[in-house]
């Protein structure tokens, strides 16, 4: 699996169009806490579905679009942070220590 840079508003708007399902991964930079979530994220995630987009923000250099994240899907910002979206809605907020494969994969069903 990869990543693909969130980098623009345009690319929230598809997000928010898509069917099915997305992740958005908000990371910070600067943080180790940050840094292990998404190394123990990354470390499972070969068991999430094939077909699922996984979006990955650097905050620190997108951090208006993190806000407009935050906005656009109803959540409190957090970094970092996870955002599994189904057909242009947030369906599950995890931050920190609670982000996992596992609980993702159980939003799905």
């Amino acid at each position: 699996m990869n990543w693909i840079q969130l980098e623009s508003t345009a690319q929230l708007g598809n997000i928010a169009q898509q069917k099915g399902y997305s992740i958005i991964f908000k990371h910070s930079t600067r943080c180790s806490i940050s840094m292990m979530a998404k190394r123990r994220f990354e470390l499972d995630w070969a068991s999430l579905p094939n077909d699922i987009s996984l979006y990955f923000l650097d905050l620190i250099k997108y951090r208006e679009l993190s806000t407009q994240i935050a906005n656009n899907f109803k959540v409190h910002h957090e970094s970092p942070q996870l955002l599994l979206i189904k057909d242009g809605e947030c369906i599950l907020d995890q931050s920190h220590g609670d982000i996992s494969v596992e609980e993702t994969i159980s939003s799905i069903g």
